[in-house]
């Protein structure tokens, strides 16, 4: 069975406005709104022999405009929540589009796009429904935040948490947003070597994971995009106190896909990600293998699972792939300068093939320094520098920055 939503801000409002003998006390109490104002520069140098473009380059303002209500009083309490998502470009041009900050145009990118959405919401006790726009985040669904603003999708999802320390989720999709478009599309699947896949509009989700200690959680995902793979996902996620400054943190991860429909998809991906916390001090380590005929599959636009998912290579999760990462953090309140923070990593992959049969690596770097004011008229003003530079065996070469400086003010 399928079923589209369609839900817009007037007609949540009206349907709830309906209901009969409601208490709005804590519709309105518990209600909170805010904007978010994002400026984004992003530069990115192509500078194999063979790229179809050298260099992609865009400025942009993006304005995140998003609303909660309450619930109403009651055994089933109701309440909306509400988005407003805009994005206006201040410097493109022809030859240096497609950066993911604003639509591909035919000779230049639009001057902005827009989009609204809402959720329409249903409380009893522990468990909450959602019903229209989401942007849910789970193993199998990690919808894009990394432009100017976010991807979302239409559907349903309910959470559950009835039992303390246990949460459940299921829902489905038919709708994808991605963040730099204003209409909604179907969905289909992304990942090195698939084929096969088409679009559909339904993807079905189920989870559960469970808080066994406060140091120990387990969960189980379940992901079905349909006629595109399968999917079914474990995580453990573990962190070991050493003292009053020191911790050890485990998060471990397994994932298995196959096909669905027509598709190739045959991929287990098993991956384990370890950091050492002595003071601000951040020191990890990330392992990770690919096994089976194809890369890891997800839906188009979204983020991946896979622990060595960074900056500019997909997801080092080509068919076969190794890869292995190094990190370090530094969180400056350690030195009493509260908001700053540091980060810089290395990632390297290899034993996978080329689509001539040759045997390939890669390798790249990441840099981030963020600054968020912590107080005065400058609070919640965040500052935030990241640099990447990606090697390939196969020819690929990027040097990339980005700039971001984004302000949060509440409104409610």
């Amino acid at each position: 069975m399928r079923f589209t939503i369609r839900t817009t801000l007037p007609t949540t409002l009206i349907g709830l406005a309906a209901l009969p003998s409601v208490g709005w006390a804590d519709f309105l109490a518990d209600s909170k709104a805010n904007l978010e104002l994002r400026n984004f520069y992003f530069n990115s140098d192509y500078r194999h022999s063979d790229a179809s473009q050298s260099k992609r380059e865009e400025w942009a303002q993006g304005f995140i405009l998003n609303y909660e209500s309450g619930f109403t009083e009651g055994t089933v309490g109701f309440g909306v929540d509400a988005l407003g998502l805009l994005g206006v470009k201040l410097d493109s041009g022809p030859d240096r589009q497609n950066t993911g900050l604003l639509p591909v145009g035919d000779d230049k990118a639009p001057d902005d796009y827009s989009s609204v959405g809402a959720t329409a919401k249903a409380r009893i006790s522990k468990s909450v429904l959602r019903v229209g726009t989401l942007i849910p985040s789970l193993p199998t669904i990690r919808p894009s935040d990394s432009r100017l603003v976010p991807q979302t999708f239409q559907g349903a999802q309910l959470v559950s948490r009835e039992i303390d320390g246990l949460t459940f989720n299921a829902g489905r999709l038919n709708r994808n947003k991605l963040r730099n478009v204003s209409g909604n599309e179907l969905m289909s699947v992304s990942g090195t070597g698939i084929t096969g896949g088409r679009e559909t509009d339904k993807f079905d989700f189920g989870g559960v994971s469970y808080r066994w200690t406060p140091a120990l959680t387990t969960g189980y995902d379940y992901g079905h995009l349909d006629d595109n793979y399968r999917q079914h996902m474990v995580n453990v996620l573990h962190v070991l106190p050493i003292n009053d400054d020191q911790s050890f943190r485990s998060d471990i991860r397994y994932a298995r896909s196959t096909s669905d429909g027509n598709t190739n998809v045959d991929n287990t991906a098993v991956g384990a990600r370890f950091t050492y916390n002595l003071g601000g001090h951040g020191f990890g380590v990330a392992l990770q293998k690919m096994s089976g005929k194809t890369g890891f599959p997800h839906i188009n636009g979204t983020d991946s699972y896979l622990v060595n998912y960074v900056m500019l290579s997909p997801d080092y999760g080509n068919p076969g792939e190794r890869s292995w990462q190094l990190r370090y953090d530094y969180d400056f309140t350690a030195v009493g300068i509260p908001g700053l923070s540091f980060m810089t990593r290395y990632l390297r992959g290899s034993n996978y093939e080329l689509s001539d049969g040759s045997s390939a690596h890669e390798w790249e770097r990441n840099t981030e320094i963020a600054y968020v004011f912590q107080n005065g008229a400058l609070k919640n003003l965040e500052l935030k520098w990241r640099n990447g530079t990606y090697r390939s065996g196969g020819d690929t070469d990027i040097d990339q920055n980005r700039l971001i400086v984004s302000y949060t003010i509440p409104l409610l």
